[in-house]
């Protein structure tokens, strides 16, 4: 069993959206069919009608219900809905839950969100010790009544495999218990058998470093033998996890190309590779992987945290991936420091009274920030004439903030291009690798993997500018016209708009500075060039560069000016936040 209280405030709601398609994501049954939700009563649930239950939830539960023989059931539902009449009855209350069983990996499990609230409308509290142990207990109890007990030489057998086991085991929590303020614990065991298990095992620990012999059969444990078995235990899935998807993508690395990028390593150059694989490392919390192929000819296992921090990214596609430094910026210090000469207060006039200098558009980016802090930690409070009630304690908080979502996005991924390297060779527009020959930096390619295939494919660019009339040979070197990015750039965007104008009937109207554009966000579209908004309204539509808060506004109405490059966005009509 594993257990999740997820609070739904802010972006909860939007959290247990993206949970329930997760479960309902193609590929988890045996034969590689989408989740199916169900419920008590319903083979066929409604998530949508479930959600809307939810609506205005302080929390909700989700649990994980895997048990060990779960594979010899040919249907989990019977046993899940048992499972749940049981905690009603334990509880005292009925209970709003929907579920979705997963048969696609070695151990089959059931995903249960549970509604917060209990039949009475009141919010639903379970206590720890029932979340820890009664569940268990209660799904045991079935499979036992379901599969009959396990017998001494099930029990024996799976106790011999921990033995060298190279992760947590039942045995390491018997020790662990048995051990003494010391950390030293006897070897001894109440029959013959308990006694040679601890002893393999207590042998196997020594081997790692993790117990030494005290003699008189006594042994010390490491003082943090339960974080180090557990965290070798990850490591060795990511070794299993890196094998399979190299052998999947039919990617060749040797062992000692093959590497964990650890955001808190200190490595200041990031890693810039080709995506083979995104996968999800905890289901409960959400916490996604890649596999990516590096420039430095190895392979590479990277924790991006939860899954809604990092946009989905196509098969093959190019990224860079940076460790997130959580540190107070220099926005933070100057509304503190504004807040500090106005009495604890902070607004747009007050800022421009601070800095007479600043743009509009820089100041919104400190308004930004202030309701990013607030939605998260509560921070800076909102007035209702639109000033901030700033607290002596900001900056305590900023490290507050920062430090939480580091955890939840611990590094931060860039996508370089969404087309694969063997497309952008010949491409007719701005690619990856132009900005590559421009920065003159083909030497952090390294000549082997993935790098080997870049030096190839920049070479071929090259060529093909070359042919194009965008670059030319002098002096044994590569001279790039001035305008080459913005003339690629421009090819790519007018033949796209040319594909869309047919599809959406309606004609293109390019983006210029001084223009104000508004519209409903279309979609977005993934360029060579990056990633762009296609906005529309009843008499036209343009293309813009994607900014990341325009992905909570897909099909709704939005406006912005352009200026230097960049628009300011406001969302709604005539009204909302400014972006």
């Amino acid at each position: 069993m594993k257990t999740r209280l997820v609070r739904l405030a802010g972006k909860g709601f939007a959290s247990a959206r993206a949970h329930l398609r997760y479960i309902q994501r193609d590929g988890v049954t045996r034969e590689g069919e989408p989740g199916r939700l169900y419920s008590g009563l319903a083979d066929n649930a409604d998530g949508k009608a479930f959600l809307e239950r939810c609506d205005g939830d302080r929390h909700q539960f989700r649990f994980i219900v895997s048990a060990e023989d779960g594979d010899q059931f040919e249907d989990l539902k019977p046993l899940v809905r048992r499972f749940m009449q049981r905690m009603e009855q334990d509880l005292g209350t009925s209970l709003d839950w929907v579920a979705a069983d997963h048969t696609d990996t070695l151990h089959s499990h059931t995903h249960i969100i549970l509604r917060g609230k209990d039949d009475r409308g009141e919010n639903l509290i379970i206590a720890p010790e029932y979340i820890a142990r009664g569940m268990r207990e209660r799904v045991s109890e079935l499979v036992s009544l379901d599969l009959g007990p396990r017998s001494d030489m099930e029990i024996e057998a799976r106790l011999r495999v921990d033995v060298d086991a190279e992760r947590l085991t039942a045995t390491d929590r018997s020790l662990l218990r048995d051990a003494g303020s010391d950390d030293v614990v006897k070897t001894g065991g109440r029959t013959m058998f308990e006694h040679s298990i601890r002893a393999g095992r207590l042998r196997k620990l020594s081997a790692l470093g993790l117990a030494s012999d005290v003699g008189g059969g006594q042994w010390r444990l490491d003082p943090n033998l339960k974080e180090r078995l557990t965290a070798l235990g990850e490591r060795g899935d990511i070794i299993r996890t890196m094998q399979r998807a190299l052998s999947d993508a039919r990617v060749v690395r040797a062992p000692a190309d093959r590497a964990i990028f650890a955001a808190d390593d200190g490595a200041e150059r990031p890693l810039i590779g080709r995506v083979i694989e995104r996968g999800l490392s905890n289901e409960l919390n959400d916490r996604h992987y890649l596999i990516v192929d590096g420039l430095d000819g190895r392979a590479h296992y990277v924790d991006v945290g939860a899954g809604a921090e990092t946009d989905p990214l196509p098969a093959g596609a190019i990224v860079e991936i940076a460790r997130a430094i959580p540190k107070v910026r220099a926005s933070d210090r100057t509304v503190a420091d504004i807040a500090g000469a106005n009495g604890g207060l902070y607004s747009i006039d007050l800022h421009h009274q601070h800095d007479p200098r600043a743009s509009d558009e820089h100041i919104k980016a400190h308004v930004r920030r202030l309701e990013s802090i607030r939605r998260f930690s509560g921070g800076p409070e909102r007035q209702g004439d639109g000033s901030w009630r700033i607290g002596p304690d900001h900056l305590d908080r900023v490290n507050v903030y920062e430090e939480r979502s580091a955890r939840a996005r611990p590094v931060s991924v860039t996508m370089l291009s969404a087309l694969p390297l063997e497309r952008l060779g010949g491409y007719n527009g701005t690619t990856w690798l132009d900005r590559s020959l421009l920065a003159d930096d083909p030497g952090s390619a390294r000549d082997a993997g993935f790098g080997r295939e870049v030096r190839s494919a920049l070479a071929a660019r090259q060529a093909w500018l070359i042919g194009e009339g965008l670059a030319e040979e002098r002096d044994g070197a590569v001279v790039f016209r001035s305008d080459a990015i913005a003339t690629l750039q421009r090819r790519e965007l007018l033949r796209v708009a040319s594909a869309l104008s047919s599809e959406l009937q309606l004609p293109f109207v390019e983006a210029v500075d001084g223009m104000r554009i508004a519209g409903r966000v279309h979609r977005r579209l993934d360029l060579a060039a990056g990633p762009h908004a296609v906005i529309e309204n009843a008499r036209e539509f343009t293309l813009v560069p994607w900014r990341p808060v325009l992905s909570r506004s897909v099909g709704q109405q939005v406006s912005g000016l352009v200026s230097r490059g960049s628009i300011s966005w406001s969302l709604g009509r005539d009204r909302g936040p400014q972006i």
